[in-house]
């Protein structure tokens, strides 16, 4: 069995980009390109049954104080209807792909992230500081909501495609339900979706963006939830809807009466912020059908408790299986997401928004939001870099906290990324450059 000291990726070639990058000089983009030249005559959507010399993690290497590193091994997968049928070492096929020793890490998952709605693939637009407050934005919203159906088809294809470019296979996407834009914004982002579902899945959160009644959007969302959609969402019930249990119960009700999950904006801090959480967590209590499947996106209040009770809180999220996206925000809001970890609450993060009225800052890599939680919170050393992929994978990685191999396995999905990097730790670290994306078994 080989290490992962032989047939090593070139590290004068990781240096060269290295120092290149951090002079400006080496774009992500001109990074990824840089790697695939390794790779010869890529063909996107080719169907693949074998991919050779792919370099898979089988273990952590320790001293007697730490993980000191990650061992890796070159294997063989042989695919057969989109799953991995087999792992091995044996003599590889003619025909077979060649991984050329590359990393493999899961395909990643955008958890949050606002398809039906962007300025990316128009004209450059920084946000506007006129707005203050998101009753503000809900006013820019209905002004600009108009213009951007026109191209919203056009415009969400284009991100699918930015996020397969960073090995993205799966978003999960709110979608405008409002008085403005009604159902059209659910049914642009539905034709979009159908144009890229051979290669990239989609679930739907129907979303009242502009408040439950603060627009009077129950009627519109009761629609909304028998078109073909996964999820309930909400906003801030209540600074924006002015009445937090009567939102909260409509929400659950339209959830429970067709079957879906729930995932609701909180921005809300404070008072109102925590009792929207503990009433929530008591009417999922009293539903057992939807724990595992309602969600608190943001959740900003959870930051400004002090130590003691964001432990309680997250014991209770557990309890009731209640998963938190966060967005990973720094600066003065920083997120309890290492306690809600240690408690057992789900956790996982998305691109939010690539580029619109909101904010310009949104990349759709994935790997760089776990880059910025292992930063935010100071996961430095090998161990701590290779768990913080999870938050980009939907809770996959490699190796389980024991050093056990756990993907992938027999029988899995190939969907999966090849990665410039020795180990998930560096790919982290370094926010390494895609080789090549697959999606059940297709090279995209």
């Amino acid at each position: 069995m080989e290490t992962k000291n032989s047939q090593h990726i070139d590290r004068k070639t990781f240096i060269k980009m290295s120092s290149l990058f951090g002079v400006g000089l080496l774009t992500a983009s001109t990074q990824q390109l840089f790697a695939m030249e390794k790779i010869e005559n890529m063909e996107t959507l080719k169907n693949i049954t074998q991919i050779k010399n792919v370099r898979l993690e089988i273990g952590f290497e320790r001293d007697d104080f730490e993980i000191t590193g990650t061992k890796t091994a070159l294997f063989n997968l042989d695919i057969k209807n989109g799953k991995i049928v087999k792992i091995h070492q044996e003599n590889p096929l003619k025909d077979a792909f060649d991984a050329k020793g590359f990393l493999l890490l899961p395909a990643m998952k955008d958890m949050h992230i606002h398809l039906d709605k962007t300025f990316y693939g128009g004209p450059w637009k920084a946000r506007s500081k006129r707005q203050h407050s998101v009753a503000d934005m809900i006013k820019l919203e209905q002004e600009l909501m108009p213009e951007l159906l026109k191209v919203s088809v056009e415009r969400a294809g284009k991100i699918i495609e930015l996020l397969q470019s960073h090995g993205t296979n799966f978003a999960r996407s709110h979608c405008n339900i409002e008085t403005t834009s009604k159902l059209d914004s659910l049914k642009n982002l539905q034709k979009a979706i159908e144009q890229k579902k051979d290669n990239f899945n989609v679930e739907i959160v129907a979303f009242p963006q502009h408040g439950l009644y603060y627009t009077e959007s129950l009627a519109i969302m009761k629609e909304a939830a028998k078109m073909n959609i996964d999820f309930i969402g909400g906003l801030d019930p209540t600074s924006i809807d002015g009445n937090m249990e009567r939102t909260i119960d409509d929400t659950i009700q339209i959830a429970l009466d067709n079957k879906k999950g729930i995932d609701i904006h909180l921005h809300e801090t404070g008072e109102s912020g925590l009792k929207t959480f503990e009433y929530l967590i008591d009417k999922v209590n009293e539903n057992p059908v939807l724990k595992g499947k309602t969600f608190m996106s943001h959740a900003f209040v959870l930051a400004k408790l002090d130590a003691k009770k964001q432990e309680e809180i997250a014991e209770k999220l557990a309890d009731a299986k209640i998963g938190i996206i966060s967005t990973i925000p720094f600066g003065r809001t920083i997120m309890p997401i290492p306690t809600l970890i240690k408690k057992g609450v789900y956790v996982a993060t998305g691109t939010d928004s690539v580029i619109d009225h909101w904010q310009p800052f949104g990349l759709g890599n994935m790997l760089q939001r776990a880059n910025v939680m292992a930063e935010l919170y100071g996961m430095s050393d090998e161990f701590g870099l290779s768990r913080c992929l999870k938050i980009a994978t939907n809770q996959i990685t490699p190796l389980d906290d024991n050093g056990n191999v756990a993907w992938p396995k027999v029988g899995d999905e190939a969907s999966f990324n090849l990665i410039a990097a020795s180990c998930s730790a560096e790919a982290v670290a370094r926010i390494s450059p895609l080789v090549a994306h697959f999606d059940k078994g297709v090279l995209i």
